[in-house]
């Protein structure tokens, strides 16, 4: 048992910008199920960060993270080091994968396909693991644009029936996206029950077109919109089936033939701007701070 609430117990560079953090937080771990996300504050007055889980034990007491620098928030929660604590983890938050409510017979029928693209890949995992555990037949396409950006490898090859790897570039692996992968199994014959797709949102709206095509039932993950992680601020609004949503509250996961990805993507770029100024003021801030 640790005494520092929210310890960083372990970190591990993945790529050059994307870190794992496994962190002591015992009540999350105990109640945490696939699909399900997180938000984390680095310190008094950082940013609520909405962080899907990649994993959990609640026999540890641990919740893994997997983080991108991609901006200020990310880049802070990213330079904490381990033995240092968050001032706040909150969660499990939104609503776990539907897959956890079927029957035992059921589980044992389906054949699970997953299409993972870059930081999506890191949630996949205890979904892949979970349906593995409970007799489902599970296959995982894992795509980057580069054999050096490929995460989660190891770890989602000893629980999957069969790893796929892809680059764009041809480094690693199927030459290629994951969505032609995809078409390349089900040409060779293998039949998918269900698909599902977590990463990019275009990624997810072509997985979703390939799925259409293909005639498999496609589930996507929209955790990509969250902001607040509460349904407050209203970033996250997405029409699924000409509905408004909220991916925090209602989601994230959605049927991807129901979502509308061209406004989901409209949606998730308002942000670019200020994430731009936010980005060149802390690096003027670090210019003054060398002075």
């Amino acid at each position: 048992m640790h005494n520092k609430k929210f310890e960083i117990l372990s970190k591990e560079m993945l790529t050059a910008a994307t870190c794992r953090m496994k962190i002591s937080a015992p009540r999350i771990a105990s109640a945490a199920q696939p699909g399900q996300f997180l938000i984390v504050r680095a310190d008094e007055k950082g940013e609520r960060i909405p962080l899907t889980i990649s994993d959990y034990n609640s026999d540890e007491g641990t919740v893994t993270i997997v983080t991108q620098s991609i901006g200020v928030s990310s880049g802070h929660i990213n330079s904490f080091s381990e033995g240092e604590c968050f001032a706040d983890v909150v969660g499990p938050l939104g609503l776990p994968s539907e897959f956890i409510e079927y029957s035992p017979e059921r589980l044992r029928s389906e054949s699970y396909v997953f299409i993972a693209g870059g930081l999506g890949t890191a949630p996949v995992y205890p979904q892949v693991r979970w349906l593995k555990e409970h007799g489902a037949s599970v296959d995982v396409i894992i795509g980057a644009r580069s054999k050096d950006l490929l995460i989660y490898t190891e770890e989602m090859a000893s629980v999957c029936d069969n790893l796929y790897l892809c680059t764009d570039d041809g480094s690693c692996g199927f030459h290629g996206v994951g969505t032609a992968q995809l078409e390349a199994l089900v040409a060779q014959g293998k039949n998918y029950t269900r698909c599902v797709a977590i990463g990019p949102m275009i990624m997810m709206k072509f997985s979703t077109l390939t799925c259409k095509k293909l005639g498999i039932p496609i589930t996507v993950s929209l955790n990509t919109l969250m902001v607040d992680g509460t349904g407050m601020c209203g970033a996250c609004r997405v029409s699924v089936a000409g509905k408004m949503r909220f991916a925090c509250v209602e989601g994230p996961e959605f049927d991807g033939f129901e979502v509308d990805f061209d406004e989901a993507m409209r949606r998730q770029g308002q942000y670019r701007l200020e994430e731009k100024e936010a980005s060149a003021m802390e690096e003027h801030k670090c210019k003054i701070g060398r002075g």
